[in-house]
């Protein structure tokens, strides 16, 4: 059982930027694709950006593109999420997410083995 734990949620301003942490309870976090998804009030959960285990392959939604970075140390269990040029259609509860197949198959909701609890992210106008 992986256990993740989302930090680093707040209230920031539109067009600023918040990093969002993802700490693993287990050392076998190496052999896990990772992915970040969020949801907003009102609205389905949905990816946003997932990177394979050993950190070489990375997807992420139009949505985000060019905009967020995931990014992981497996030397310290952890998964990131740099958010830039935030807007406030960014506002909503960000989950980490862990899966055991492939990378490109943790940008589907289903093939989620884990989640962590969330984080919240608020950005005002």
């Amino acid at each position: 059982q992986v256990q993740l734990v989302e930090s680093g949620g707040g209230l920031v301003q539109a067009g600023g930027s918040l990093r969002l942490s993802c700490a693993a309870s287990e050392r076998t976090f190496s052999i896990y694709a990772m992915g970040w998804f969020r949801q907003a009030p009102g609205k389905e959960r949905e990816f946003l950006a997932a990177i394979s285990a050993g950190g070489g392959t990375t997807y992420y939604a139009d949505s985000v593109k060019g905009r967020f970075t995931i990014s992981r140390d497996n030397a310290k269990n952890t998964l990131y999420l740099q958010m830039s040029s935030l807007k406030p259609e960014d506002t909503a509860v960000y989950y980490c997410a862990a899966g055991s197949g492939l990378v490109v198959r943790l940008t589907t909701e289903r093939n989620v083995n884990y989640w962590g609890k969330g984080t919240l992210v608020t950005v005002s106008s």
